[in-house]
């Protein structure tokens, strides 16, 4: 698969999503208080893979906006700020879209990768760097840990959309790993200063 001049495999999508699953990485709807029948048939839509996708895209990208709401008082180069603030827009949508298909999907609101240090995922010693930093220092550091998360996310989104159960989470798995294609080029744009 290729996105831009970025070419994604399935095979690391697979191994990822494998690696999920045999790990327990993964949270399985919790019993509650009966539903309507449209709910319970909507969350039966929603399999391991689309749950294990939405519980991890939740806490890449709220991390990631942690590291993109520092960039207006930190950031160096104006193109890169533009990015950054679209960027952190696109973020709010996007948890705003996973949050919905987490309800709908009956899983509960947790946090089973919390702790684990995942490809892609910024890790809080880094939004912790990056507050001490300004400048070309803090752009360097802003600009590679959002393409690693924006290339993760490629990878992740393309293994839901190959083994997810969902339409509605293989749909946005689709509309997000275009937006996060477009992103990366735009990214690379803005540190080449074409932007």
């Amino acid at each position: 698969m290729q996105f831009g001049r970025y070419v994604l495999t399935r095979r690391p999508a697979w191994a990822l999503l494998a690696a999920l699953l045999a790990t327990g990485c993964t949270a399985q709807p919790v019993a509650g208080p009966p539903q309507a029948a449209s709910s319970a048939a909507a969350a039966a839509a929603f399999n391991a893979t689309d749950i294990a996708w939405i519980q991890l895209m939740i806490p890449m990208d709220e991390r990631a906006r942690l590291l993109t709401d520092l960039a207006p008082v930190r950031v160096g180069d104006p193109a890169l700020a533009r990015f950054a603030e679209r960027a952190a827009d696109r973020q709010g949508d996007q948890l705003a879209r996973l949050r919905v298909l987490l309800t709908r999907s009956g899983a509960p609101d947790t946090r089973p990768h919390e702790g684990h240090d995942m490809p892609g995922m910024v890790s809080s010693d880094t939004v912790r760097r990056a507050g001490t930093l300004s400048g070309e220092a803090f752009d360097r550091l802003l600009a590679d840990a959002l393409r690693a998360h924006l290339a993760q996310s490629l990878v992740l989104c393309a293994g839901e959309r190959a083994s997810g159960g969902s339409g509605e989470a293989r749909e946005l798995a689709g509309e997000l790993a275009e937006a996060g294609a477009d992103q990366l080029a735009l990214l690379d744009a803005a540190r080449s200063g074409e932007s």
